[in-house]
This record gives C-alpha cells, structure tokens and sequence, in this order.
C-alpha cells in the first residue's frame, strides 16, 4: 500500500462502509504504509484526514487488513482450482464477485479436496448415475428410483481383491442410500442454499442451554443454575450471557446449541430443489435434503454461528474492557507530592513507604496499626516522624484486607489537616510488585515493599503506574479470560496507547514502560533513551532525541510531538505543538513583534493572530487552532483535577451494612449488565443496570464510568455468600431475600479479580482486588440479574 489510489477497490469499499470520502481512506492507508501510527495521524494530520478521530482511523487500519486477507484468501482458492482445472469462467466471476470469506468459502465448498465422506464412498461404488437419476426425475412422478437403483446391484465375491476398492451394492436399499449420500452433500455444499439458512437462523435462530446429565446436583454447576433450561432468541443474547453459556459447557455442566427451526429450514431447502409431492425420485429427495440438514448443513452451519456469536462477544467484552481501562487510565493524578504509601494487613502488619515528589522510595519499614493498642500507639507515633522527616504530603491506603481499618487510626493519630488521606485501589499492585520490571527496579526489597510503591505512585499518577502492569490483570472487564487472547491485546494495547498519548510523556522522567506506548517507539527505543538519559544527562530539547541510538527521522516524526521536556531550551518542547510547527510558531511571533514565550504568555497577543493568514497546502485551519490552543496551555494535564474521597465512618465490612442504608461509592468496574461499586466494605456491590437511574437505559456506559464518584441506596446483603445488591435510583424498593422484584435485581456477581473462579482471597492470583472475579459471572445470583434485566 505504498501509494493507494482513491480508486482502488478496497478504499471505495472502506469509505462506503464508514461514511468516509475516498480521499480521506486513501490519504489515511498511504500514512500507515510509510509507518504512520494512529496517534500521529489523528492529532498532526488532520487536514489529510478530514479530522477524522481515533477510532474512525483504527476502523480503516483494522478493515484494510481484513480486505487484504480476503484478497489473499481469493487468491488462493483461484490458484487452487487452477492448478486442478477446475475455474470456468463462471465460477470465476462468482469468486471476484464474493465480498466476504464467509461467501468465498460457501462457493468453493463443492470444489474443496474433501476427506474420505460417505458421498465420495457412494462414487466409489460407482452411485453417481443414480443420484443424478433422482435429481434430473425428481418432477416426473413415473420414474421409478427403485428400479433404477437395481441396474447399480453389486454382489460381493469372495475372492475379488478389488472389492475394497469397489465395494458391493448387495441391496436396491443399499444402492438409493448411496445415491442420497451423494445428493446430501451436493446440497450442503449449495452456496445459495447455505445463504438461505445463514439468514433464517440470524432472524429467527435460538440458543438453547441444558445441564449436562448427572452434573445438576454438584456443587460448581450451581453457578450456572439458571442455563439448566434455558432457551432465548439468538439476535437478543447479549455478549456476557453468550460467554457465561460458552464457559459452562467448557466446564463440562452445560450443553449448548444454536440452531434453526428445523421445519423452516427443510421447507427452505425444498423450495430450493424443487421437490414436488409426489413420485419415488421426489421421495429419494425429500429423504436426502433431510439427511443433509440433520447430518451435514445443520451442524455445519451450528459450527459457524458458534464461532460468529463467540467472535461477537469477544468483541463486544473487549469494548466493555477497553472503556473501562481508559478511565482508569486517565483517571485524576494527585500530581508530584512527597507521600507515605501504606499497604494494609492485619496479623502481619502494613508495609510503608516513604516516596519523594518524583515517586523514589527514601525509606520502608512495617508498622502494626491493627494488631494492638499498643503497637498502634507505636506506629502513629513512627507515622508522625516519618511525615515531619520526610516533609510528605499525603498519605494513600491501598484498599485491600484492613484498609478501613488502617484508615480509622491513621485519621486518629492527629496529623496536620493538609495532609489528605486518601484510600487508592490496589488492583494489580501484587501483580507489578512479582513482576520483572518491578525486580529490576528494587532488586534488594521484597514483593511487599514493590506493593507499597506501586501503590503510592498510582496515586501520584495512575497512568505511568498502570502501563507497568499487562492490561489483563488490571481487572475492569468480564470474561477476559475467555475472550480471543490476540483481540483482547489489540484492543487493551490500542486504548494504552491513546491514554499515553492523550496526555503526553515527560521524557526526562518516564519509564520504559510508559516511554514504549509513545507512537513511533517501542521497548527497544525506550530502553535506548533511558540509557542516553543516564549517561548524558537530562534531554534539553527534542532535537537532542535523534541522538538516540535507533530513533531515526520517522520513529522522532511519529514521537516528538506526544514527549515533553520540561524547562528545556525551547518553550514549545514543553508543549503537544510539533516541531514541524515550530518555524509557524516563530513566524507568527515575529509577525506580532514578540518572541514565543511572549505568545504563550499573553493571551490578548495570541488574540491578534490571524489564522487565514498561515493556511497552506500543508497546513490548515485544524491543525492552526490546535497550535493556538496548545500556545494557551502548553504542556497542561488534560486529566480531569484530584478530588478527595472519603468512605462513609464505621461501615468497614459488609456486616456493617443494612437495607436502605445509602452510602458513598467509587465506581469499580462497568459491565453490560451494571456496574460494580466499591463502598469501603472490601467487597464491592452490584448496581444493576435497571437500578442505575430513574429512567431506562440500554448501556450502563450511559450514566456511570469507571473511577466514578456516586451515592448508591443498599437494597440487599447476603453475608452467606459475601454479596452486595445496590441502587441508584431515588427511590428503590427493597429486596426480597434473593429474589428480583419487577425489572429490578437484587444481586449481582462478584467483582473480577483475574482469578477465574469463585470468590477466593483478597489477592487472588495476584490481582489485588477483592472477592472473586467478573471472569466467574455465572452464579444464579447473576444469572436472574441478567434474565431480569433488560
């Protein structure tokens, strides 16, 4: 794709699909062949695109490689009748005129080197003549199938060393099986016919759910209770109950099926080949377009919508969790503030870090807040000297096993009021703290002094903490386990990348982690930069990047405008203003009679620019008034303000709550079907979709986002199973013990922890989160939230 023109195929194709112009397809393939990255071309090419945003761009970047593997597939098929003699010259307008592979297969299916089938065994017998028999007589109700069939008659003979090869026919019966053997496949393989089918089970096809037999009573079948009859259309099934079906057959407790109404299809099929009422050929036929449904197209086509439905909900699980990891991405920094990172334990006490404004660990130590008095009086005490000592400004609690209860003494020890105490969510804290970026930064400190740190500097700036961690383990999705692994990866790295773009890197101060989502780089660059850092010191300009070893012109054109450099020589570095731009920026200046940094400083001087005067071919409006508005903010942090939070007094566990007690939350995860809220108890609660508003909503994404600051109503609490039903509605009814009331439910599933299965520790599998995972949605307490959803 070194040059597309806007003619091509595939660009008429994509910008039809997308609403898009031919130029701006074929001026946004061009940039991604000479190794433009999705970032650059949505914040420095906006004229070439039309200002087309990021995920218009990632739809044709994702669509051309689709188009590109159906020509290849096309490709083969053609060679591959070629080579065997087989492409007529209609068949070859059939494979040009295919606009899906779906289609391309459906119409080489006859034509592909099959396996040893019945079919192909009846030819052997010599039953084609047969089969063609009833087909060319299937309107003619004299011609007789049984008769015909007694000309095929072969009897066996004992010494015949070919019979292997040529089988007997001892039978008429023998012989018209043969024959339907041949004409079954032949209607399988019709493309035609296959389309039919394909759209009656899109528009009318079920999924039916059964329990596995002898497996209803055991114990991990119950959380899928609720599939043990269970039948729904398949266009209604929402990704989440498609992935919880899929994952208890995988178990081995359910039994799932998608399929058509078989009387709907046979007629479709006799439509098809013409079957009439009456005559023995029509008979033979009617038996074999049967046998093809049951044996042969049914399950064929079962198969397909198996993997069509699961490549939709994988789809579908996947936005969920990429929406869900940009908010925590780009959730509010605390900023560089000296702190304490505490992570909380009881018996064996909290681990506590001392970290500068820059997030470098100056001391750790192990205070006991919670296991006695006395030992609680000492840690307030080594608290107070820490804070005096280290000049800290702020004290984050992980929100892990006795964080409540941490946080009770520490806001009792007395501290100077500016000092915010403030809970952070430790999600993958012990997952960074075993990791090998985390032995490479702290080879001589524990997993537990790693945790604290990890801890402390996600408050500081969760961005540049959590692209330490692989998405996955983050745990703000449902069912990423079962998900396609190469999607979910795609799709996670994608929303990284935009975060970390988004907001522009520091690049005297960023990791290699953070450093490797820059557009244009990657680990290897990254780790190159870091090693230029150290060895000569902070980069004083951008222009000082080329030096890197392996960033050369198109990695520093991709890169330059998303690094910043702090009080560096130019003072457009600090800012998302290209260098490329940077001549446009003087001349505007000089044109007013000041110098830059005059411009960014003055507002009114910035007033008197006249864009119309520095349109070129190159540059237009779009890109002047992001200068200008870059010019007005240069190097600000597009996240949202810190805003304290602070849990409700005395609710520290689940006990502690009642029905009808309304409380403060933070938002920890959003599913299809409600969102997960974190009320400082350990164990977060369910909202489900129809109790998160007043009003009816299709998408919880609509009024709740991850990191979410919200005031929920309890309206049930199962302590036997360690769940949480919760409300946002003005009014919401309460619950029956277990049971929803009107479109409403009163529990929901526990909130993910990576770990795949049903509740567990607090740090199952290393994610830091409590309770057990989204990845285990199935139990009946979910499974009636769901049903009784929407």
């Amino acid at each position: 794709m070194s040059s597309i023109d806007p003619s091509h195929v595939f660009v008429s194709r994509i910008a039809s699909e997308y609403s898009l112009t031919a130029t701006q397809v074929a001026a946004t393939a061009k940039m991604f062949s000479e190794g433009a990255t999705v970032p650059f071309i949505a914040r420095y090419r906006k004229e070439q695109t039309g200002g087309m945003d990021e995920v218009q761009i990632m739809n044709v970047r994702d669509r051309l490689v689709q188009l590109a593997d159906l020509e290849k597939r096309r490709d083969a098929i053609v060679k591959s009748l070629e080579e065997r003699k087989l492409l007529s010259a209609e068949l070859k307008k059939k494979i040009a005129d295919a606009e899906t592979v779906t289609r391309l297969e459906d119409i080489f299916a006859p034509f592909r080197p099959k396996r040893r089938t019945r079919g192909t065994m009846a030819k052997e017998r010599g039953l084609e003549p047969l089969a063609d028999f009833i087909w060319e007589n299937r309107e003619n109700a004299s011609a007789d199938a049984e008769k015909e069939a007694e000309k095929f008659i072969v009897e066996a003979k004992p010494e015949d060393k070919t019979a292997e090869l040529n089988p007997a026919v001892p039978t008429v019966a023998d012989a018209l099986v043969g024959a339907r053997d041949i004409l079954a496949e032949r209607f399988s393989d019709d493309a035609d016919i296959r389309a039919e089918l394909r759209q009656l089970i899109e528009d009318q096809g079920t999924v039916s759910a059964k329990v596995m037999y002898g497996k209803d009573t055991e114990p991990d079948a119950q959380k899928f209770k609720d599939y043990f009859d269970w039948s729904e259309p398949l266009k209604d099934v929402p990704s989440h109950r498609m992935l919880a079906m899929r994952r208890g057959e995988k178990e081995g407790f359910l039994f799932m099926r998608i399929q058509a109404d078989e009387e709907l299809a046979l007629t479709k099929m006799r439509g098809r080949f013409g079957v009439s009422n009456g005559g023995p050929c029509a008979e033979q036929l009617d038996l074999a377009i049967a046998d093809s449904f049951k044996r042969l197209l049914g399950l064929s086509l079962e198969t397909e919508f198996r993997m069509k439905a699961k490549k939709e909900a994988d789809i579908e699980a996947v936005r969920v969790f990429a929406d869900n990891l940009r908010e925590l991405l780009l959730a509010s920094p605390l900023g560089q503030r000296p702190m304490i990172a505490i992570d909380p334990a009881f018996r064996t006490g909290c681990k506590t870090v001392v970290l500068d404004a820059q997030g470098k660990l100056l001391f750790d130590t192990v205070l006991h807040f919670t296991t006695s008095h006395s030992q609680a009086m000492e840690a307030v005490e080594m608290l107070k000297k820490m804070v005096a000592k280290f000049g800290s400004q702020a004290i984050c609690i992980g929100n892990g096993t006795a964080s409540r209860e941490t946080e009770a003494v520490v806001r009792a020890a007395g501290l100077p009021a500016s000092i915010p105490i403030i809970i952070v969510n430790e999600s993958g804290a012990s997952i960074y703290s075993a990791s090998e970026v985390a032995r490479e930064e702290f080879p001589d400190k524990d997993i537990t002094v790693r945790g604290a740190v990890s801890i402390g500097r996600r408050l500081m700036d969760p961005l540049a903490e959590l692209v330490k961690l692989d998405p996955k383990s983050i745990g703000v999705g449902q069912y990423q386990h079962d998900v396609d692994q190469n999607l979910l990866k795609t799709g996670l790295d994608d929303t990284v990348i935009s975060c970390v773009n988004g907001v522009g890197v520091e690049v005297n101060t960023a990791s290699r982690q953070l450093l490797g989502y820059v557009a244009g780089l990657n680990s290897g660059i990254a780790s190159n930069i870091i090693a230029y850092r150290a060895e000569n010191g902070p980069f004083k300009t951008r222009e000082e990047l080329k030096k890197v070893p392996r960033l050369g012109e198109v990695a520093y054109e991709q890169a330059a405008g998303f690094l910043r450099i702090l009080g560096g020589t130019h003072p457009l570095d600090a800012s998302a203003v290209h260098p490329e731009r940077y001549a446009l920026v003087e001349q505007m200046a000089a044109d007013l009679g000041c110098d830059v940094p005059t411009l960014i400083r003055d507002a009114d001087m910035r007033k008197k620019i006249d864009l119309k005067k520095y349109v070129s071919e190159e540059v237009g409006l779009p890109t002047l008034k992001d200068i200008i508005s870059e010019l007005a903010k240069p190097g600000r942090d597009p996240r949202a303000q810190f805003e304290l939070f602070t849990f409700a007094e005395g609710v520290n566990k689940p006990a502690d709550l009642t029905e009808g007690m309304k409380l403060p939350g933070i938002v920890t995860n959003v599913t299809n079907f409600g969102a997960f809220v974190d009320v400082g108890v350990h164990q977060d609660g369910l909202v489900h979709i129809s109790q998160l508003a007043d009003k009816y909503i299709s998408d919880p994404s609509e009024v709740v986002k991850v990191g979410q600051k919200v005031n929920v109503t309890v309206t049930e609490v199962d302590l036997n199973r360690n769940r949480i039903a919760l409300s946002m509605r003005s009014n919401p009814e309460p619950a029956r013990q277990g049971q929803p009331r009107g479109d409403r439910q009163s529990n929901g599933p526990r909130r993910n922890n990576n770990g795949g299965g049903n509740g567990g520790q607090r740090r199952n599998n290393g994610g830091g989160n409590r309770g057990g995972g989204n990845d285990s949605f199935g139990g009946n307490w979910f499974d009636q939230a769901i049903k009784k959803g929407r």
